[in-house]
């Protein structure tokens, strides 16, 4: 069971990085042409499969396989390499730029509420001059209007202090007085409302800060661009494109590791013998005089066969030529139906030998 581990883990790792990009892919190629997005999916999702399959195929049948088809799948799979990335380069863009223009949004907001308050502020500070000018007025006038006899005013075009004790006078700062005192109280009401305003953008600007789940998302690239003195958008791009030249090489590097673990873990295969191969290594055993001693039964004459070395030859570059198929990493139908070709090459060949026997 254990020589069954690393290869289920191989195959496993290989499947779950493949659907991975295949899923990232096709949803990034549906964002890059919206107009179709379900046929696009569709192409996606059969071209992403075809993939794994004709990575598989080229690493089985590499030896086989046709030289123009070899040259055209091997292009083939590392084109779909390039769509597959291009796809994923798509989707974690299209991420990305959502993002980024949730944080520029929300950055336009905080501004917006901003310059509200620095409208606010400047009317605040004008009605506070004017509550101030307000406040001198009141006072002036009360000052005149203390003394019960007279009255003390300063003249606006000459700006002199005059003294008098007409009771018209009187009346006219007496109501004027009371012109100012409301227009302070006014200004007074407005000066509260300007603050409630700016107190509550002050809160507006608190929770958009706060709530701000975009910004602290580009957090790590913001730190990244800062410490490298780059652009964010030139952080970005290197990022993903280091994420797309590991990612889908890496699913076929691992689907063709899994082929390659599981043909390592075959069971060996059994020797296949003919009848003549069965009575020659099982009844005769040959000396190192190259004589034929039998161990079981009594010596008995035997033929001496002669062989050209034309034939020998051949029978053992047939023999490397079975020894190179048992070796190899072909599918266990067509390794055996190649041997048993060669095997029976082989056994024609002793038969052509044995009728060209001589007996002494």
């Amino acid at each position: 069971m254990k020589k069954y581990t690393l290869p289920i883990l191989i195959a496993l790792s290989a499947l779950s990085v493949s659907m991975s990009a295949a899923f990232y892919s096709v949803n990034g190629l549906m964002k890059l042409f919206a107009g179709a997005s379900f046929e696009v999916a569709v192409m996606s999702a059969s071209l992403e499969v075809a993939k794994l399959v004709t990575a598989s195929l080229l690493y089985q049948y590499w030896s086989t396989i046709n030289k123009f088809l070899k040259v055209y799948l091997t292009i083939a799979c590392v084109i779909l390499m390039f769509i597959t990335s291009a796809g994923i380069y798509g989707f974690l863009s299209g991420a990305y730029q959502s993002t980024a223009t949730k944080s520029e949004i929300a950055v336009k907001e905080l501004a917006v509420i901003e310059m509200k308050r620095t409208r606010f502020e400047e009317k605040k500070n004008e009605l506070k001059v004017e509550k101030t000018q307000l406040n001198t007025s009141v006072n002036d006038l009360r000052l005149s209007l203390s003394n019960p006899t007279q009255v003390q005013y300063i003249d606006r075009e000459s700006g002199q202090l005059i003294t008098t004790t007409s009771s018209s006078t009187r009346r006219a700062l007496k109501k004027e007085l009371d012109i100012a005192v409301k227009d302070r109280d006014t200004v007074a009401i407005q000066i509260e409302a300007v603050t409630d305003s700016i107190s509550t953008l002050d809160i507006a600007v608190l929770n958009k800060e706060t709530n701000n789940e975009a910004e602290r998302e580009l957090g790590p690239l913001k730190y990244i661009s800062e410490l490298t003195g780059k652009p964010m958008s030139s952080v970005i791009n290197w990022l993903l494109m280091l994420i797309i030249f590991v990612f889908d090489p890496l699913a076929i590097s691992l689907v063709v590791a899994a082929n390659f673990a599981f043909n390592k873990i075959k069971p060996k295969e059994k020797k296949l013998y003919t009848k003549k191969n069965w009575i020659d290594e099982n009844q005769t055993a040959k000396t190192k005089e190259g004589n034929v001693v039998n161990p079981k039964k009594k010596e008995k004459p035997q033929k001496k066969k002669t062989i050209t070395n034309t034939d020998d030859g051949r029978i053992k570059e047939l023999e490397k030529q079975m020894k190179k198929v048992g070796e190899s990493g072909i599918i266990e139908k067509r390794r055996e139906e190649q041997r048993m070709k060669i095997q029976s090459e082989i056994n024609k060949i002793k038969k052509e030998d044995d009728d060209k026997t001589i007996t002494y």
